[in-house]
C-alpha cells in the first residue's frame, strides 16, 4: 500500500474535537487512507452509496441518530455528497454527541462543499487528496525504480489504481474517465451535454501549459463565453483541471488578467486526447513535462499546508517565466525544460521582484517536486 502524506497530518487530528473531511476525485484513495488509519480500531461504517444508509442519514433527528450510532465513538461516513442535507446531520453529532469522533469522504467538491461549509464552520478539519505525487509514488517504489519509470508517469500518471496495474494502463484510464470522473461531474452539476463538456475537455488538454483564451473556446466548443467559464469551475471543482493565474504587480506591460490551465493527472490529460506514445515521438513532450511539474508542486504545496500562491508570467512582448511561486514575501521563478541546462531569465522581472530564479530540468526536478 503507498503511504501518502496525509496519513500523519490526520492521525494527529483524532479526537481534537472536530469532524475530519477528506474530499477528492474518485479513485484516488480516500476511502483506502481513511481505513488505514482506523485499522485495528472499532468503528462505524456508513457507505453513502448504499440507498438504506443514504435513507437513514437523510434529514434524521437526534434520537434517529442516537439510534444510527449505536454507541460507536468513531464514525467514516463514506461518499458524504450523496446524502440530502449531510452538513446539518454531521453538525447534530459534532454538537450533541462530542464524544464521537466523525470522518468523512467525498468524491468531489460540489455539492459537500456547500454543505459543509456553514453547517460545520468551526467544527471540522478539511483536507484535498490527490492523486498519488512523485514523492509517495518514489517512496513507495525507491530511488532507481522511479526514475527508471518517469517517462511512464508522465504517459500515464499517478492514480493509484494505473500504478497497480502494469500493463493495463489504458483501459484503467479510460474506465477511471468515463465512470468516475465524468459521471460525478454530470451528477453534481447541473451540465446537460456530455458532448460539449467532452469537446471542451480535449481542447484544454490540447493547451495544456498554455495560455488560455475563454473566446478562442467558445467559438472552438460552440457555446458562449460564459458557459465556458462555467464548465471549467465545474472542472475544477471535479479536480481534473486547475488555473493558474498571471502574476502582476508593478510592469507596465505584464499581462494582468490571463490564465493558464493544467490537469491534475497526465494520464487523464493522454486519455482525453488519445495519445500514449513514446515521448521522442510526442511534439507535446515540452507541455507534458511542465504540466507534470506544475500539477506535483501543485498537490504539494496544498498536501503540505505551504500557504504558496501560484503563478506565470508574460508581458505584451513576449517576456515570459514558466512558473512563479510567493511565498513569505519572497517571490522565486522557475523555467522549466526537459533538457536544457542553461536559461536566461527576464532581468526586468528578477531585479523589479528581488527574485530568485531556477531552471528545472530531469537531471534536477526532484528538489522541485519534493518540498
Amino acid at each position: 500500500m503507498i503511504t501518502r502524506i496525509l496519513e500523519q497530518t490526520i492521525r494527529e487530528k483524532l479526537n481534537t474535537g472536530k469532524a475530519i473531511v477528506l474530499v477528492g476525485a474518485r479513485q484516488v484513495g480516500k476511502t483506502t487512507l481513511i481505513r488505514k488509519i482506523l485499522d485495528g480500531i472499532d468503528y462505524l461504517f456508513l457507505d453513502a452509496d448504499d440507498p438504506i444508509i443514504r435513507n437513514m442519514m437523510t434529514h434524521p433527528n437526534t434520537e434517529q441518530i442516537r439510534s444510527i450510532l449505536g454507541g460507536k465513538t468513531i464514525v467514516f461516513v463514506d461518499e458524504a455528497q450523496r446524502i440530502p442535507g449531510i452538513g446539518l446531520t454531521l453538525k447534530i453529532i459534532t454538537d450533541q454527541f462530542k464524544q464521537v469522533q466523525l470522518l468523512v469522504s467525498g468524491s468531489s467538491s460540489f455539492d459537500l462543499g456547500n454543505e459543509l461549509n456553514e453547517p460545520l464552520t468551526g467544527r471540522k478539519w478539511e483536507y484535498e487528496l490527490f492523486p498519488v505525487c512523485w514523492e509517495e509514488y518514489e517512496n513507495y517504489v525507491g530511488h532507481i525504480k522511479s526514475e527508471q519509470q518517469l517517462e511512464s508517469r508522465l504517459l500515464f500518471g499517478f492514480y493509484p489504481e494505473v500504478i497497480n496495474n502494469q500493463g493495463n494502463e489504458k483501459d484503467t484510464l479510460k474506465n477511471l474517465l468515463s465512470s468516475y470522473l465524468y459521471r460525478d461531474i454530470l451528477a453534481f452539476s447541473e451540465l446537460r451535454r456530455p458532448e460539449v463538456l467532452d469537446k471542451l475537455l480535449q481542447a484544454l488538454a490540447l493547451q495544456a501549459g498554455n495560455e488560455v483564451n475563454y473566446n478562442e473556446l467558445s467559438q472552438i466548443v460552440g457555446i458562449n463565453k460564459i458557459t465556458v467559464q462555467k464548465y471549467i469551475e465545474i472542472l475544477e471543482k471535479g479536480y481534473i483541471i486547475f488555473r493558474l493565474h498571471s502574476f502582476s504587480r508593478n510592469l507596465r506591460n505584464e499581462i494582468k488578467q490571463s490564465r493558464k490551465i493544467y490537469f491534475y493527472d497526465n494520464g487523464i490529460l493522454n486519455m482525453i486526447i488519445g495519445n500514449f506514445n513514446p515521448l521522442e515521438l510526442r511534439s507535446d513532450k515540452g507541455a507534458l513535462w511542465e504540466n507534470f511539474l506544475i500539477s506535483e508542486r501543485k498537490k504539494q504545496n496544498i498536501t503540505k499546508g505551504t500557504f504558496a500562491r501560484m503563478y506565470f508570467w508574460r508581458t505584451r512582448q513576449q517576456q515570459e517565466i514558466d512558473y512563479i511561486e510567493e511565498k513569505n514575501g519572497a517571490v522565486t521563478c522557475y523555467e522549466i525544460k526537459w533538457n536544457t541546462s542553461k536559461i536566461k531569465f527576464p532581468g526586468i522581472f528578477t531585479e523589479t521582484y528581488k527574485a530568485d530564479n531556477f531552471l528545472i530540468n530531469k537531471n534536477n526536478f526532484r528538489e522541485f517536486v519534493k518540498i
